[in-house]
This record gives C-alpha cells, structure tokens and sequence, in this order.
C-alpha cells in the first residue's frame, strides 16, 4: 500500500469518526444539554482519547453538533416555497421551522450555557434572515406591520418557535396542534394594528 493511499484511508477514517461524534453528540444533547464527553464518546462508540483528537473540549464539540444541526435544518428550510403571498410563505416557512426548532430545543440550551451569545446569533444568521426578508417583502405588501423594529420581530418569532418546543416537552402543548399554535401567535403578531379609533 502506498503512502498516499494509506494517509486517504487515514483520513476517510477520521472523517467517519468525527461524524459519528458529531451524530452522537447532536442526539446526545437533544435528549440532555448536560450530556457529559463520556456520554457523548460512549454514544459514538469511541474512546476520551479518540474524541478528544477531534475535538479540543466540550465547548468544540457542542459548537460543531449545533453547526450541524443547524446545516441539516437550513436543507430543510432551503426548500420550502417562499414565493407568492408573504402570509402564505409564512405559513409554509413556519409549518416546517416549528419542527426543526422542537428538536433542537435542548441542543440549543446545551449551546447557551457553553458558547458565547454572539457566536449562537452568528451561526444563526442564516435562518434570520430568512424571516427577516419575507417579512419586510411582507410589509412591501401591506400584510406585516411596519411600526416596530424588525431585529424585534425577528426575535419573538424566534422565541415563539422556542416557547412551542418547551411547551411540548413540558407536555402542555401537543405535537399535533402545534403548528396550527405557532402560525396563529406569529400571524397575529405580524398583523397590522387596526386603525385607532376616534378618541
């Protein structure tokens, strides 16, 4: 076997490691965003020693399962239909986000109590302005209120996303009314306020 074909194989195997690192990691903390790098190595079948070659610390390792997290859902997102009417886009966008969110609940809490809050909205840009763009194509339409700051909108659609998925763990909101829930709270809130009546 030569140099060359054996470094390739080396480095297939380490890739093959880190995903399934990265696979338990992602499972791992989506059930406890306290799993441990014990938990997390013996979830992937693997050694300290072996996960540890990959990945530096805990705080690496949890960064690279939300990135991927993140990846996986924004393939998701990238082929919901977003053309047409923006309350309708929305309702598409949001019947597909609520889900995505509800998994990633715990990883995401996993994320916030190890990275720093700057990082989290940086790897969440993507997703962001997604909605910041169908809303303000909404509000071009007249559908979407225009007196209130969009990074504020944007932050309590996420927050509303991110109350379902605690609500459904906590077993006071079902699975299957969610989005029906999510859509109407995002709807109301993104409509235009009714016209002051004579004082």
């Amino acid at each position: 076997m030569s140099t060359s074909t054996s470094g390739r194989r080396r480095r297939a195997d380490a890739e093959r490691s880190i995903a399934r690192i990265v696979s338990a990691a992602r499972e791992s903390l989506s059930q406890d965003p306290t799993a441990s790098i014990d938990d997390i190595a013996k979830a992937a079948g693997v050694g300290r020693m072996t996960l540890y070659g990959h990945f530096r610390n805990r705080a690496d390792l949890v960064e690279a399962a939300l990135v991927d997290a993140l990846r996986a859902g924004e393939e998701v997102l990238a082929a919901v239909d977003l053309t047409g009417d923006a309350q309708d886009a929305l309702t598409r966008l949001l019947d597909s986000s609520w889900s995505l969110v509800a998994e990633s609940t715990a990883l995401l809490a996993a994320a916030q109590g190890t990275l720093p809050a700057g990082r989290i909205r940086q790897l969440h840009t993507a997703p962001a302005e997604r909605v910041e763009e169908l809303i303000r194509r909404g509000q071009e339409q007249g559908a979407f209120r225009t007196d209130l700051p969009m990074t504020w909108l944007v932050g309590v659609i996420q927050h509303v996303l991110h109350g379902a998925a605690e609500e459904i763990r906590a077993g006071r909101l079902k699975s299957a009314e969610t989005a029906r829930v999510v859509i109407a709270t995002v709807q109301s809130i993104l409509a235009v306020p009714a016209a002051a009546g004579p004082s």
